[in-house]
């Protein structure tokens, strides 16, 4: 009660916060006569300024008002645009390391260049992390006009980019990106044989843009670099078509859960069928022998039973050209991301899942692929000393920024008051009557003019309520992972007067929905054709009039009307959905639509005493609506969100596990790079297994007599390749210790690399034990990620003995480690000792890294848009060449285009060095041939 009354009378702590923030803004705008008077020249010299005044010991923090009023200045003279007040409050708490909340229109892509520029003044980089690449070019190109006019240099990392570009980028004062190029330019690396190789500096300070997508939805899941393992596509095959004879009675789910498993009548059946396929080992479906089998049933059921098609993935055709010339259509499974809606072409779902998705489908089976190295987002971008972000939709995850980043939540205050109107939920019974009624409200909105955005959960949903329009003749626009070619135009005019457009999730978008439309698509549709002149200066004029007239008109009939046709599980989706509507002061409406059939109520709240009342009392057509069930629902969603957040922390406290033996390798692999020798280290390795193997042949206070004498020698013999003569050692020295022998065995191990060393210069023969240090330390990372991930799967069984998993997992993954690091030292010493060198006309090169598998999404296309051949050491630029100029790893050159086809990517640079894509040059044309 006090704390309400407190309240009131002295505002929240954010808003206490918020104002004491004001104090500051009055020093940046008393700056502001003194630097609107500056030449063009003078407002550029003030950077060489603060960087002086850094250098003589000033901080940051007192350089903070001078330099955002410099900014303010520089924007508005390069892009004639002004930050407000509010901004201004917004670039300083980006500064502190804050999350800056700011609803959508507030202009955050702006805000962020306050921080950036005074966080980038010291050298030591910052970077702007973007949802995806159209973002990052489009904020590198629009926002870098004024860190460039300001003396500042501005890189963007975009897929498809070589080493060299990549380093060039990185070392800039500004790096734009995505969250996956940063994350895998990280991993790639810490794959590298060579320090001058890697593209990245030490990390300094990031703000992340969109910071709840990529810090929470997207961070459920690790980034993965993975490599091919062997093809078991006739297996999964075999598998499906037995899970296809199941019925429900056989097995059980869980849909809150996402889990299935086979009753006991369920196990027999399937065990009867698995044996008359030949699949089955002994009699016992879950003997040791039948793990894999095991593994494949439990991935082909919930491929069947748990992911549903256009829903959880579509399946995507393209034409391929096949060797004798003739064209077939080809499919592909395709997955599509539960927030957004996007097609995630190139991502994969993990651990054979996505194969079991493929053979589901009839579809070719791509081999599964093993971890060559991974992190989560928690991990990478806790990796900054210095960590801010920016969305519209923060407050509600304010508890687990805090407590896995360390990060406080700021709502800054609109730069005009909110005239958005949100109305109170909508419940039907069923689907059916819900879609009736949303289309009926949807005309009656249309018939006056005023613009309609539905959201919509899935591809499925968005269809059904297409035909539900199509009955009540209402023109509209559907927007989702199906079409995504035309997204940005789509989103850009949803403004316009008696606009219509169905869209599968909003969240980052990206573009701007604008009362009227938006002029610069506007122009880019119906001018483009048009050559720059005094037609086309007209032409613009008179789309700019016809927007701002038919804003007017928008405004009069309401403004944007937002319909939510179902309540997503995070209260994060809908107010992102919601806050589309009143950007600016603009006016706004906006309600949500539920019934009993939605997967929120049906599976969370399905027994709920207001779902059988629903039931019971409320007649077919009719709907209910009021505060107390509006409550009701945020209360089951802030449920759902507390247990998600619980699983994204697990995965989390199993990450940092890995992460601090991630760290040490990573580390490791540094120090071998950096030194001039390693000569210490190998001695070290090969000295730490003499001692192992000595202590394992004669263990402490026995007797020669007890000692395994031939197994020693032949250990010796097999590690270090010397022939130790250990019983004529005994015989000739009565008593001799193991201490003596470890000794001898050393000597005889030292010559023998000494000899092998003398024949090589210095020089190569540092290069010579990097490689191997290297090559083996990754040989056996990849493997022990590989133990790592079969151990988790396995380790919450502990909890049936009464133990903790997460602490068994640490004392496991503890224990493996330090046989890791054992078998590194034992192979290392191996190789050397065994290995036969030859000194070859050339110099060694160091080893080119494998081909890996990557994920970079095209914001417009859906498409994979990486092209990853190496890890990055050979990138393509698409920019114009002549012919024989771009290399190939396949070593494809220009030449006959028939011979491309199936050797050049569809998403690579043309061969012939036009600049574009090949499925835009020549790729084109041959699938149309």
């Amino acid at each position: 009660m006090l704390g309400a009354i407190a309240k009131t009378l002295f505002g929240s702590s954010n808003d206490r916060y918020v104002r004491s923030l004001n104090t500051i803004v009055a020093k940046i705008n008393g700056f502001e006569p003194t630097i609107s008077a500056m030449s063009d020249d003078e407002l550029r010299g003030q950077t060489a300024k603060f960087r002086e005044q850094l250098a003589a010991g000033e901080k940051l923090d007192n350089l903070l008002p001078e330099a955002f009023a410099t900014v303010r200045e520089a924007a508005k003279r390069v892009l004639g645009q002004r930050h407000y007040d509010v901004q201004m409050v917004g670039g300083i708490v980006l500064h502190r390391g804050e999350i800056a909340e700011m609803r959508t229109g507030e202009g955050k892509t702006l805000v962020a260049t306050l921080a950036t520029y005074l966080n980038a003044l010291p050298g030591k980089g910052v970077h702007v992390v973007t949802v995806n690449d159209y973002l990052a070019r489009r904020d590198a190109d629009w926002m870098g006009q004024v860190y460039r006019f300001l003396g500042l240099t501005v890189g963007v990392i975009v897929p498809n980019l070589s080493d060299q570009q990549r380093r060039d980028a990185y070392g800039s004062d500004i790096t734009y990106g995505t969250n996956n190029e940063f994350g895998f330019d990280y991993l790639r690396d810490n794959m590298k044989y060579d320090r001058a190789s890697m593209t990245q500096r030490p990390f300094n300070f990031a703000i992340v843009d969109e910071v709840d997508s990529i810090l929470i939805d997207e961070a459920r899941t690790p980034l993965i670099i993975s490599g091919p393992t062997d093809d078991k596509s006739e297996l999964y095959i075999s598998v499906d078509a037995i899970v296809r004879q199941l019925v429900p009675a056989d097995y059980e789910k869980d849909e809150k859960q996402r889990t299935i498993v086979l009753t006991e009548d369920g196990t027999e059946k399937v065990e009867r069928m698995l044996e008359a396929a030949g699949l089955l080992f002994g009699a016992n479906l879950y003997d040791f022998e039948n793990t894999q089998v095991v593994h494949h049933l439990n991935q082909a059921l919930r491929a069947n039973v748990m992911f549903k098609r256009d829903t959880d993935y579509i399946v995507k055709y393209e034409k391929v050209r096949r060797p004798d010339g003739t064209i077939e259509e080809v499919g592909k499974v395709v997955i599509i991301d539960e927030f957004t809606g996007r097609m995630m072409d190139g991502r994969r779902w993990s651990d054979g899942l996505h194969q079991a998705v493929e053979a589901k489908e009839g579809v070719k089976i791509e081999p599964e692929n093993q971890t060559l190295a991974s992190i989560t987002f928690q991990n990478y971008f806790r990796m900054y000393p210095k960590l801010s972000g920016m969305t519209g939709t923060a407050a509600t995850e304010a508890p687990e920024f805090y407590d896995i980043y360390k990060m406080n939540v700021v709502t800054i205050p609109t730069n005009l008051p909110v005239q958005r109107i949100d109305e109170e939920d909508e419940f039907y019974k069923t689907t059916e009557e819900k879609f009736r009624a949303i289309a009926k409200k949807i005309r009656e909105h249309n018939a006056k003019g005023q613009p309609v955005l539905v959201g919509t959960v899935s591809i499925e949903k968005s269809e059904l309520l297409s035909e539900f329009l199509k009955s009540e003749k209402v023109e509209h626009s559907v927007l989702n992972a199906r079409y995504h070619e035309q997204e940005a135009h789509i989103v850009a005019q949803a403004g316009r007067l008696g606009a219509v457009t169905i869209a599968t999730n909003m969240a980052g978008r990206g573009t701007d929905i604008q009362l009227g439309g938006n002029v610069e698509f506007r122009v880019e549709d119906e001018l483009s054709e048009m050559p720059e002149g005094p037609e086309r200066d007209a032409g613009i004029e008179r789309i700019k009039a016809e927007v701002a007239a038919e804003k007017e008109q928008v405004k009069a009939a309401g403004g944007l009307f937002v319909l939510g046709t179902e309540r997503h599980e995070s209260r994060r989706i809908d107010n992102q959905l919601r806050g589309r509507s009143g950007r600016q002061g603009d006016p706004g409406l906006s309600r949500f639509y539920l019934s009993l059939d939605d997967d929120l109520l049906r599976i969370f709240g399905s027994n709920t005493l207001f779902a059988r009342m629903m039931r019971s009392n409320i007649e077919d057509g009719e709907a209910i609506g009021s505060k107390w069930l509006t409550k009701a629902i945020e209360t089951a969603q802030k449920k759902v969100e507390a247990r998600n957040y619980d699983i994204r922390k697990q995965v989390v406290e199993y990450d940092d596990v890995m992460n601090d033996q991630r760290k040490v390798i990573y580390e490791q692999r540094a120090d071998i790079m950096d030194a001039a020798t390693v000569g210490e280290v190998v001695v070290d390795m090969r000295w730490e297994t003499i001692n192992a193997i000595i202590g394992e042949g004669c263990p402490p206070d026995t007797y020669p007599e007890q000692w395994d004498v031939a197994g020693l020698k032949e250990r010796i013999l097999d590690t270090l390749n010397v022939d130790a003569p250990i019983e004529e050692w005994i015989k000739a020295e009565d008593g001799i210790e193991p201490e003596e022998i470890e000794n001898r065995v050393r000597d005889m191990a030292d010559a023998l690399i000494n000899g092998k060393s003398a024949d090589f210069d210095p020089e190569t023969w540092v290069m010579i034990e990097k490689e191997i240090l290297l090559s083996k330390l990754d040989h056996h990372w990849k493997e022990h990620l590989a133990m790592l991930d079969a151990l988790r799967q396995v380790i919450h069984l502990r909890a049936y003995a009464q133990k903790t998993p997460i602490n068994e997992y640490k004392q496991e993954a503890f224990a493996l480690f330090e046989r890791m690091l054992t078998a590194i030292r034992e192979d290392v010493t191996r190789t050397l000792g065994r290995a036969q060198f030859q000194m070859a006309p050339l110099e060694p090169a160091l080893p080119q890294l494998p081909d890996f598998l990557t994920t970079h999404i095209d914001p417009l296309t859906g498409e994979d848009d990486s092209f990853d051949v190496d890890g990055g050491t050979r990138g393509f630029v698409t920019t114009n060449l002549p012919p024989m100029q771009i290399p190939r790893p396949d070593g494809v050159e220009a030449g006959d285009p028939a011979e491309w086809e199936g050797r050049v990517s569809r998403n690579a640079p043309c061969p012939c060095g036009s600049g574009r894509k090949y499925k835009h040059c020549h790729g084109a044309l041959t699938a149309g041939a």
